[in-house]
Parts: C-alpha cells; structure tokens; sequence
C-alpha cells in the first residue's frame, strides 16, 4: 500500500472511533484498521426491531452451541451468551487465548467495525481527584502522570459529543459532568435511595449515567441520531442512534470531512519499526480472508485496539532495538492487568404503594459509588469498592413458579402490582500488580499465524478483604434501605476469582513519569518511540471502581489533540 497516511488507528471500537474524529476533523489523513468485519449502522445485523418469534431461539441461549465447545467464555458470563446480539461477540474456539489451569480468565472480545462500542453497558462515570492519586498515595503500582484536572476539560468535550443522561449528584467519588435529563429512578429505588440517604452521609443510591440520548442536541441529530425509546434492545444495535458507539457518532463524524479510510478484516499483525530514523514506520497487516500480508504506512500510530488486543500486537512487534516488543525498553509491557471483580452480589424485598408499577424498559441500572476510597477505621485494606443496582418488579425479576402462574393467571398477575426485588452487585477495585501480566504463547499460534496471547492474573489479598467488608456492607446498606428478605452471597476468598467477566481490562502498557517503569507519558505517547501512543485500556495505570469508558474517550481526545499538534509542527 504505497499512499503515507498522517495517522493509522488500529480499532474501531469506543477509543479507535474518537481517535479517528479527532484526526479527521483536524484535517489528517487517517486510516482505522480493524481486524473484524464491516457492520453497517442500522444494517441487516441490526436485531432491535425483531420480534421474538423472529430471532434464533427467541434470543435466549441456544445450548446447542456447547456441544462443540462455542462461546465458552461467554457461557460463563450468562447474561452475554444470548443469540440476539451473539454474533458481536468473539467464539473464543476460533479466537483462542490460554491461562494456567486454576486462574481462568474472562475475555470478551467483539471483533466488527465499532468492536464493543454495539455491545458496551453504557455507564459513563467520571474518575475522581482520588482516583488518580491512589497508586502515589498508597505505593501500588505506577503513579499516574496526570491528574483529574487534566482530564476534566476533557471528560466535559467528550459527554457533549456523546450524550450523557444523568443527574447533578455533587458527589466527589464521581464527579458531575456535561449531562442531559437524567433517568427516573423507580418508586422503590427512590424508597431504598431516601432511607440510605437518613442513615449514611457517605454511602449514595444514584440514578446511573447512561450515554442514551434523552434530549439530543442539534449536532447529535445532523448525525442522524435520535432520542432513546426505552427498549433495552441496546446491545442488538440501536436503529434509532440513541446510545453512543463507533457507528452512531465518531465515525459518522469523521466520515463527513472526506479525510477517513476504513480498511475492514485487516488483523494488525505488527507495529513496523524503522532503526534509522527511531520511529514507527507503520504496520503490517493479515487479511482475515486470504492470508496475504500487506503494510501501510503513517506519520502516527495510535492504538485502540482494546487493552489485551493492543498488548498482543506491540508484543508481537519486535526488532532488532525491541527484542521483546515495541516501546518495550522498561520491560514492564505487558505487566500490571486489572480488571473489576464482583465477589458479593446481594438482593432484598422492598414493599412499595399498591398502585405503584413500572413503565417502560430503562437503559441504565442505579449505582452506589464508592465511599470507601479514604481508609476508615473497620477496612484493613487499601482502594475500594461500589456497587452496581437496580431494583425490578418480583414478576419481572425471575419469579417463582408460584408467583408466576399459569396462562390466564401468570397474564393477570405480570400487570399487578406488589414487591419489589432490589439487587446489589459489588464491583471492586483489584490493585495494579506487577505479575499480573499478559505474555505470547512460546508455541500456542490462532489461525491466522500470530501467537495468541496468555494471561496470568488474579485477585490477591486486598481485594480478598474487600469482598469480607463489601458483604458486611451490603448488609448494612439493605437493611437501611427499608429491605426484608435479604439474601447475601459472597465469593470464597479462598478460591480463585476470575477476572474479565466485568468486561473492563485494563492495563499492560500503563502511563508513567519514568520510562524506566513505565511504557507511556501522560499524554499516552512511548517513551520509546515518539510517534507510537495508546490510548485505550492497555494505557491504565490503576482500574479504580467506576466503568472506564469515559475516561478512555477523555484520554483519546486529550491525545489525540496533542498529537495532532506535534504533527502539524513535523515534530513527530
């Protein structure tokens, strides 16, 4: 491919999408390569205005798929293995990784244009001012080289781009930002909510922040996107535009300024590395069809190929000057993978008025945000916890047999109204740990030539004590709430906890002042090759508890911005 583009994105998905806005609206040349196949917005792989009867299995799991070993990992995870959006997902039998035998790893891939932008949960929550202190603070890990007020103009540009319904909560674990009307929360969370609320000053039921359009801007429908019809059909791909992803607005976006090419199928097999002038030259890629190996070329490489994606290929990028990997002279590539981890998940009854029901399918659950960032007197651990919530109707929420019914009865009971089921799943805060690392397989190679990738990782004793606090906790918090009937179940901190089934890698080439421990400074650029940058998960230095795709984004444009200057200025 003979044609110098100014920038090559390698993914399309959340952070690839944004890199490409922000070159392209800046008048660079630029290339995304994605490594999956084309997916066209509102196109026959759009499954959000089918109805049951018409999807493979209604929707639901179609177990047939086991036999042979399919979708193992997503199996585990239940609520992804469904058939309504399943061909979004990747079948690890075909895209293999490995791990040692007792420390399972959960990778959920989606290979498409937009990758899991078409599947992701949506919750968008600023980090706070504490959260990027944490690992300087406490000594864990990397210390971050930027702070929230680096990232705040940012986390703003990014929510008026996006859309972000939610509410002005004024709370500093997770700070308020550029938002639209908020969801309404459900009567009996608003109950639940108002009783923590007289107990605690520190622990908050909050309505979650959902990048569903609820009032869309003038520049959000030119995109040709609309207002959120309460469906909760969102990971069938939303027809209507209302949730962000690669197709609905970045890539819209950069495909009106005439400067975007995206090349699909195209699996970045490496980084190519030019000895002479100590920078990226460009990359070589498989086409995922025939085989064949072709390279183009490109002033800047960003990579935005999810955390574990891009590790994969900058380890797999070697030369006689990174013997081990590009932008690899710290050694510490690959190492420091983090990942959220549920090890308590609780439920209780909350009686609400008798003519109170739901209307609707919301987009977006509650959250209780962490309020244990500050060591207190009965935690023995550093970091912390939040939990993710949402409260349903008894008969929406898997009921009995009995309560259920049958014909006539069951059709009768589903409009009544009655109890209510709440639900509290932890979300954890695991540390950034050296030997937490992501290696090539010595011999292990996936279809296409390329060695897949081994991920050792798991949950240490910190995050063992946080699971015994956050089930004492969640106790406590239920109880407040007004719930009876409670039901707490946490994992044994014995045994060992997969991480990835959160679906938030993070991690493998983390920021850092030092390049000596460090693979990328503050603006997500190698302190090795000055024309290389990561800005997707793989550039995290800690995991904090809150969803990261926000922050992902902010740091995307930040970048980008900067990169585009020092190529205007034929820096890099």
């Amino acid at each position: 491919m003979n044609e110098e583009f100014d920038v090559i994105i390698v993914g399309s998905g959340i952070t690839g999408g944004w890199a490409a806005k922000e070159f392209c609206e800046r008048g660079f040349k630029t290339l995304v390569l994605e490594r999956g196949r084309n997916v066209e917005h509102r196109g026959p792989e759009y499954k959000d205005f089918q109805a049951p009867w018409e999807l493979q299995n209604r929707g639901m799991p179609d177990e047939s798929l086991a036999a042979n070993g399919h979708y193992a990992t997503l199996r585990k995870k239940g609520h992804l293995y469904k058939t309504d959006a399943l061909h979004f997902f990747v079948d690890d039998k075909d895209n293999p990784y490995s791990y040692p035998k007792d420390k399972p790893f959960m990778w959920t891939r989606g290979y498409q244009l937009g990758g899991r932008s078409l599947t992701w949960g949506r919750q968008v929550l600023r980090w706070s001012v504490k959260d990027f202190q944490s690992n300087a603070k406490d000594g864990h890990g990397i210390p971050w080289p930027i702070e929230y007020r680096d990232l705040a103009p940012w986390y703003s540009y990014v929510e008026k781009f996006i859309g972000v319904s939610a509410n002005k909560d004024g709370l500093d674990s997770v700070p308020d930002g550029e938002f639209q009307t908020p969801w309404e929360m459900s009567h009996a969370e608003k109950i639940i909510s108002e009783n923590i609320a007289k107990k605690y000053k520190n622990r908050h039921l909050i309505i979650g922040r959902s990048a569903n359009l609820t009032s869309p801007t003038e520049e959000q429908i030119a995109l040709g996107r609309g207002k959120c019809q309460a469906r909760s059909y969102c990971r069938r791909g939303c027809s209507f535009g209302a949730y962000f992803s690669s197709q609905s607005a970045t890539l819209p976006a950069a495909e009106k300024t005439d400067n975007l090419t995206v090349v699909t199928d195209a699996i970045v097999e490496s980084v190519n590395y030019n000895e002479n002038e100590k920078r990226a030259s460009g990359v070589t890629v498989i086409d995922t069809n025939t085989r064949e190996k072709r390279q183009y070329k490109g002033r800047a490489i960003f990579m935005c190929a999810s955390a574990l994606g891009t590790v994969q290929v900058l380890l797999n990028s070697k030369s006689s000057s990174f013997p081990d990997g590009i932008a690899n002279s710290s050694g510490m590539l690959g190492h420091y993978i983090m990942g959220h981890f549920t090890g308590v998940v609780a439920s209780g009854d909350i009686v609400t008025d008798e003519d109170k029901y739901a209307f609707g399918r919301r987009p977006i659950a509650t959250y209780i945000p962490n309020y244990r960032h500050d060591k207190q007197n009965d935690a023995d651990f550093v970091r912390g916890f939040g939990f993710q919530t949402t409260a349903q109707h008894r008969m929406l929420s898997k009921p009995t047999a009995k309560e259920r019914g049958i014909g006539i009865i069951a059709k009768q009971r589903v409009g009544q109204a009655g109890p209510w089921r709440f639900r509290a799943f932890m979300y954890g805060e695991i540390l950034p740990y050296y030997d937490n690392v992501a290696t090539l397989h010595p011999t292990q190679k996936d279809q296409w030539g390329m060695p897949i990738l081994h991920i050792d990782a798991e949950i240490k004793e910190n995050e063992r004590k946080m699971i015994r606090q956050a089930a004492k906790d969640i106790q406590d918090i239920l109880e407040a709430g007004g719930c009876s009937n409670i039901t707490v179940n946490a994992s044994p901190v014995d045994k060992h906890i997969p991480l990835g089934k959160q679906v938030h890698e993070m991690g493998g080439a983390c920021m850092g002042s030092d390049p000596k421990n460090s693979v990328l400074n503050g603006w997500g650029q190698s302190h090795d090759v000055p024309n290389l940058f990561v800005t997707d998960g793989a550039c995290m230095s800690s995991s904090a508890t809150q969803n990261p795709s926000l922050t992902y984004m902010a740091i995307t444009a930040r970048a980008a911005d900067y990169a585009a200057k020092l190529l205007s200025e034929n820096i890099i």
